[in-house]
């Protein structure tokens, strides 16, 4: 296949991966989904990742219908990546795209639970031995005996179930001795690491005392003369044990390398060390040529094992990566829904935006769009099985997070992962239109916006509409008939959606396919803080909180005048419960203390 036929691969990309890679790298990088490869021939990881999404995951990218559905998929794969083991399964995690089919969302899905509980199983002191040996793996750059050292740490570790299975028939003897033998070759073939063999570093050890020496030979000559070496057998004596003590080479080697012929000290010691470096050299080019031999023969009989290490370590990298996400996040399994009618359900669901920065701020949620299992065991009142909602209530009730979560889960359930929900069930959709509220009015705004939120609807596929405060790009009048529109064309194309607005009493009457929920706020705890009650409450129109702001307003208020202000504003959303609302938050003041 030819670069250009990539997509985002250019006339100048494919000068330069070319240039660098060459066709065969080039192409191999793609199809792997190697960013590194890519950013080292000079793309920007960014282009390289975007390159690679849409290679590796074909159609799956074209699911994510608007710019916020890809900003949200974008968001969870950074998520994840920060739990990746090595860089490479960081950037393999960051290609990742919605699958195309329920098998491959199956397979992967068991390929990462299995590695979860793999994982969860662990002592402590065996996951520090995994993680320190794919540490060693990412700073030597994947090499095959960083690798193969990965594949030993995780059968100590004893881990031999789901992806680890790759290395679980693997001898350790023969990856063991591998190891050794790719430790000592690692530099070049051909030559030997020190502390491979006893015998060569003795050698390498000898002639670097031997250099040094030569280097130095005046000065040594003027130490062997001392006042008790008075003749020339006395000066040879003296040389050679030092010899003997300084370089640990035999004697007998010291002795044939000694010229019969010295015409004075100098000559004698100069060409005593001139024939031992020349005999060292000697000796230890043989000795590295068959040690190299037997570490090259023990790779050839291992290549097989090492072969399949290198591969299984780095797939085990990526679900290893994706099991510590799941678990940072007590991620469970998502049932697909079979049949034709799509449906999306969550039980105790929890945003990863919120729980990634502050864990105890999350409340979980339940929410049902079409047939679901949820029951008055899981709620006060489980709701009715309408694919559209019209979701109503509080300011800061968390109406966008609700949004946000059901876009999380349903996103990372066509990936093939684990979903923060306690239980949820799935049905993959065909285009994800995640609409976030944006306060731009204007009708260029409000042309773009309706592009990119119908055309999904019209296409014949499954979708989801997850669409925030619609109202927010235009007056109010035209947008309650465009948003009940968008309801309708959406009950009309036995689509899913959840539409978040203010203008519920605008819609009516709503199709019978379709219902309201309300999310409630409860009033100001004693810092005057709101106090939400996240959960909707089913075909019940939540209630606002003009009331609250104020009553926190006229709480703060600096000074008399700005309080007599905020206090006419409270006259208007009604006095008597800005009041009441003030005395409930004294009262709880009160009980606290």
């Amino acid at each position: 296949m030819r670069l250009e036929e990539y997509w985002g691969v250019g006339p100048k990309t494919r000068e330069t991966l070319l240039e660098e890679l060459g066709q065969e790298r080039a192409t191999q990088a793609i199809e792997s989904g190697d960013v590194r490869a890519l950013a080292d021939a000079g793309l920007a990881r960014g282009r390289a990742t975007r390159i690679l999404r849409r290679a590796t995951g074909g159609d799956g990218i074209d699911v994510l219908a608007t710019s916020d559905s890809r900003s949200a998929y974008k968001d969870l794969l950074d998520l994840a990546a920060e739990y990746a083991v090595t860089q490479r399964a960081a950037d393999r995690i960051r290609v990742l795209t919605p699958l195309s089919s329920r098998e491959a969302m199956t397979d992967r899905l068991e390929d990462v639970l299995a590695a979860r509980d793999a994982w969860a199983d662990l002592e402590d002191d065996d996951r520090e031995t995994v993680l320190t040996a794919y540490a060693h793996y990412d700073e030597r750059n994947e090499s095959e005996h960083a690798a193969v050292e990965a594949a030993l740490a995780l059968l100590e570790a004893g881990v031999d179930s789901g992806p680890f299975a790759a290395i679980a028939d693997l001898e350790r003897e023969t990856l063991t001795d591998a190891a050794d033998a790719l430790g000592a070759l690692e530099g070049a073939r051909g030559r030997v690491a020190r502390g491979a063999d006893d015998e060569l570093d003795r050698l390498r050890d000898a002639l670097g005392a031997v250099e040094d020496m030569d280097a130095n030979a005046l000065d040594l000559i003027e130490e062997l003369r001392s006042d008790a070496v008075r003749t020339v057998d006395q000066f040879q004596e003296a040389f050679e044990d030092h010899l003997r003590t300084e370089t640990n080479v035999t004697v007998d080697r010291i002795r044939e390398a000694m010229p019969t012929d010295a015409t004075d000290a100098t000559d004698f010691v100069g060409t005593t060390l001139r024939t031992l470096r020349s005999d060292l050299t000697a000796a230890i080019d043989e000795r590295e040529q068959s040690v190299a031999s037997e570490f090259e023969a023990t790779l050839a009989e291992a290549d097989d094992a090492v072969s399949q290490a290198v591969s299984a370590v780095d797939d085990i990298a990526l679900h290893l990566s994706l099991a510590r996400f799941a678990l940072a996040y007590d991620c469970t399994r998502p049932t697909f829904r079979e049949g034709s009618d799509a449906a999306v359900s969550v039980h105790n669901a929890r945003n990863l935006s919120i729980a990634a920065t502050d864990e105890e701020a999350v409340q979980p949620v339940t929410y049902a769009l079409g047939e679901h299992e949820l029951t008055e065991a899981d709620l006060e009142k489980a709701p009715d099985e309408e694919r559209v909602t019209v979701l109503t209530g509080a300011n800061s009730g968390g109406k966008t997070t609700l949004l946000e979560t059901l876009c999380q889960v349903v996103l990372l359930a066509m990936m093939g992962l684990p979903v923060p929900a306690d239980r949820a069930e799935v049905t993959p959709v065909d285009s994800l239109v995640f609409h976030r509220r944006h306060a731009s009015f204007n009708a260029g705004v409000l042309e773009s916006t309706l592009r990119s939120i119908v055309p999904p609807l019209s296409s014949g596929g499954r979708t989801l509409m997850l669409v925030d405060e619609f109202e927010a790009i235009t007056e109010p009048g035209s947008a309650a008939d465009l948003l009940h529109g968008l309801v309708r064309l959406t009950v009309e194309r036995d689509a899913l959606g959840v539409f978040v607005t203010h203008l519920a009493d605008d819609l009516e009457p709503l199709p019978p396919e379709a219902r309201v929920d309300g999310i409630f706020a409860e009033g100001l705890n004693p810092d005057l803080e709101l106090l939400v009650d996240y959960q909707p409450r089913f075909d019940t129109v939540g209630r606002s909180t003009p009331e609250f702001i104020v009553s926190r307003l006229v709480a703060n208020a600096d000074d008399r005048s700005e309080r007599a202000g905020f206090e006419t504003l409270g006259e208007a959303v009604g006095n008597d419960v800005v009041q009441r609302t003030l005395a409930d938050a004294r009262w709880s003041d009160s009980q606290a203390e």
